[in-house]
């Protein structure tokens, strides 16, 4: 990945179509070694709930990584401390983008005087997590769309 032609901005509700293609098109590559196609589908079947990515976009600190005008990945805070989203393109894994975009939601969170960050972590994205320092008190089973999904509730202390 160039470095020079990266840039990280606020997401704007015009990005929106295309950060639910990079949603679902990561999900069905990097996922596939954890989650059968059934509970793939079954995730990414939220794309369809317009109006609550909307809600997110709007109400979240939710920023975007753009490369020659293409988004390549993107995170989000919710309130203080909740990782919300944090999703990097199929074909820019591996190049501490992630890293990047976490350090950023990490920064807001102590700017905004949190002492703890939460997230709910998928198989494929604890190690990531937890080479940031996250801890996993809970291992999830949560339904959507009526099929049982495994995740992670994590947390991480923050000075």
């Amino acid at each position: 990945m160039d470095n020079s032609q990266l840039t990280i901005r606020h997401a704007l509700l015009s990005d929106l179509s295309e950060m639910k293609k990079l949603f679902v098109e990561t999900i069905e590559t990097i996922c596939k070694n954890d989650y059968s196609p059934e509970q793939i589908t079954a995730w990414t079947l939220s794309v369809k709930q317009t109006d609550r990515w909307i809600d997110k976009l709007l109400k979240q600190y939710f920023l975007v990584a753009q490369s020659q005008n293409k988004i390549i990945g993107y995170c989000s805070l919710e309130g203080n401390d909740y990782l919300d989203f944090l999703y990097v393109h199929k074909d820019f894994q591996q190049q501490g983008l992630a890293n990047r975009l976490y350090n950023e939601i990490e920064r807001e969170a102590i700017k905004r005087g949190s002492r703890i960050l939460n997230a709910d972590v998928s198989i494929t994205a604890k190690p990531f997590f937890e080479k940031q320092g996250f801890k996993t008190p809970v291992e999830q089973k949560i339904q959507l769309n009526g099929v049982e999904i495994i995740n992670f509730k994590m947390t991480k202390a923050l000075l």
